[in-house]
């Protein structure tokens, strides 16, 4: 288990968002933290601390009018810490090959991927020829539908599929990526704790690497998930981190890691 950094990106700036308040219409989000500094300024805080691994992520949909500042911003970040993040937002097989060789370790994928609302392969199978599945993370965000169950959510996590996550979806697409990153969108940034449930079903995913985002918010968030994840979910901390505006210190996160 360990932290994975993060640098959200909506509007051209740095920010912590409550995730299922996201929308195209009017590039709207109700907003927890706005950074007085730039993308590139928490690229070289966790190159600096060799905190890899973690994620850029560009909340704009290609349409936006803040779409390419938000790329630019990303970009930055990427080339100020080659090889050190991974990127997302909106990837797909004709663009992965520029953000990684803007500096993204990996790409970040959910929308081509789950086009129409299911998983189309043949999109997939493009992306795994254009960027490496070596260098392919799926992003499984995901939303409670109906009778509890969680399914991924695209476009911004702002549309069910109907791929559900659970333990058989995990071991399906863990054969077509490197790693799976996924939002807990129903806790993502509200920082009211994170979500035992959706934790437990990825702790079932042993052969790639998963990385769980969504409400940390104290140190027993973090005890919780080594518990619930049997070591072997890492995280992300957003809203919480003194970073943004939080309490939470990176320097005491490690140390808990380290001393569990």
């Amino acid at each position: 288990m360990k932290l994975r950094p993060c640098i959200d990106i909506h509007n051209g700036k740095v920010k912590q968002i409550v995730g299922s308040s996201l929308s195209d219409e009017g590039d709207r989000a109700l907003e927890n933290f706005v950074s007085e500094h730039d993308a590139v300024y928490y690229a070289e805080y966790y190159k600096e601390r060799g905190l890899s691994g973690g994620h850029v992520i560009v909340l704009n949909g290609k349409d936006s009018p803040y779409y390419e500042e938000s790329k630019r911003v990303a970009f930055a970040a990427l080339s100020s810490y080659p090889g050190g993040m991974q990127y997302g937002g909106g990837v797909n097989d004709e663009n992965a090959e520029e953000y990684l060789a803007a500096g993204a370790s990996h790409v970040i994928a959910t929308s081509f991927v789950f086009a129409g609302g299911r998983l189309n392969e043949e999109n997939l199978r493009k992306l795994q020829r254009a960027a490496g599945k070596d260098r392919l993370v799926l992003d499984l965000s995901c939303r409670k539908k109906e009778q509890g169950q969680y399914y991924v959510v695209t476009d911004r996590w702002q549309k069910f599929t109907e791929i559900k996550v659970d333990p058989e979806t995990l071991k399906e697409l863990s054969n077509e990526c490197s790693e799976l990153l996924i939002h807990g969108v129903d806790v993502e940034g509200k920082s009211s704790g994170i979500d035992g449930t959706l934790i437990e079903i990825l702790s079932e995913c042993d052969s790639i690497p998963v990385t769980y985002a969504g409400g940390v918010r104290s140190p027993s968030d973090i005890e919780e998930i080594r518990k619930k994840g049997k070591g072997r979910v890492d995280f992300t901390v957003g809203s919480a981190l003194d970073l943004f505006g939080g309490e939470l210190k990176i320097g005491d996160i490690l140390s808990s890691i380290t001393q569990s």
